[in-house]
């Protein structure tokens, strides 16, 4: 499979399947959208808990949501129980919220067995689809290593010195009026603006409901932004999170030169020595 998303149908076809591991990525702090409230937790039938939150962050980092280390990012996965011929499939109770986080994460340490189910937990349910009230457990140890490729994450330095580059198009997952400085950032002391020469593509625009749009309409968004096709694509959002919607959705629309500003706006906003629009 080379689409990186998976249906609910393929998802209900496939739970018994041996080599699937099935991953909860939902976060506690949905932001940037109104979240979805449950009343208990609701379970795709056989889903671990990845703990995005606890496990696929770099917490010892002194910037928001940062990258793991490989190592850390190795320990995680294993404990889960993914070994190296696995087919890792991961949900969120968002729909596509931090699911996308979760996969890139995977690709960004050298795993490329991993999609994420197109609508998540809500799509899962809208349709009538069996839930649990808890998650199951690993049986096994995994053995797959993580090693962080490099061209798939990115630091400050690398998105001041592309600024205005022909070839690197820097494109901001967050609502508008955040982009413009219309609108309050929601941490306290936060400079308002855009990086210069940066694109907006609020990241609710390529989500039709629970689901990513298809691949044709994803393909007329990013077209309209005036990307070029050939450009390599650095994706910024509030912390990391939300740009990972719009790597998806690149990755969808059949663009794969995908880069994560992992520091996004909480580092580039936060430094005052930075340049805003």
């Amino acid at each position: 499979m080379n689409f990186p998303l998976v249906t609910t149908d393929w998802l209900a076809q496939h739970l018994e399947y041996p080599e699937l591991v099935l991953l909860d990525a939902s976060m506690e702090v949905v932001l940037g959208k109104e979240p979805l409230v449950y009343d208990e937790l609701y379970v795709i039938p056989g889903a671990l808990s990845c703990q995005i939150d606890k496990l696929l962050f770099d917490h010892r980092a002194s910037q928001t949501h940062a990258m793991p280390t490989a190592v850390q990012f190795t320990d995680a996965v294993q404990t889960l129980g993914i070994n190296h011929n696995s087919t890792v499939v991961i949900y969120d109770n968002q729909g596509i919220y931090s699911a996308p986080r979760a996969w890139w994460t995977f690709k960004s340490m050298g795993f490329d067995k991993v999609f994420v189910l197109d609508g998540g937990l809500p799509q899962w349910q809208v349709e009538g689809r069996d839930t649990v009230r808890q998650f199951a457990s690993a049986t096994h140890s995994g053995d797959i290593k993580g090693r962080l490729q490099q061209h798939k994450v990115c630091d400050t330095e690398f998105v001041l010195t592309h600024l205005g580059h022909a070839k690197v198009d820097i494109i901001d997952a967050r609502a508008a009026g955040r982009f413009n400085g219309t609108s309050p950032e929601p941490r306290v002391g936060m400079r308002s603006g855009h990086i210069p020469s940066s694109l907006s593509l609020p990241f609710a625009q390529v989500l039709s409901r629970f689901k990513m749009k298809s691949p044709r309409e994803l393909q007329t968004i990013f077209a309209a932004l005036d990307t070029s096709h050939n450009a390599q694509r650095v994706f910024s959002c509030g912390s990391g999170i939300t740009a990972c919607i719009l790597i998806l959705a690149s990755y969808a629309a059949g663009h794969h030169q995908a880069v994560l500003y992992d520091g996004s706006w909480a580092e580039w906003g936060g430094d005052a020595a930075l340049p805003i629009e």
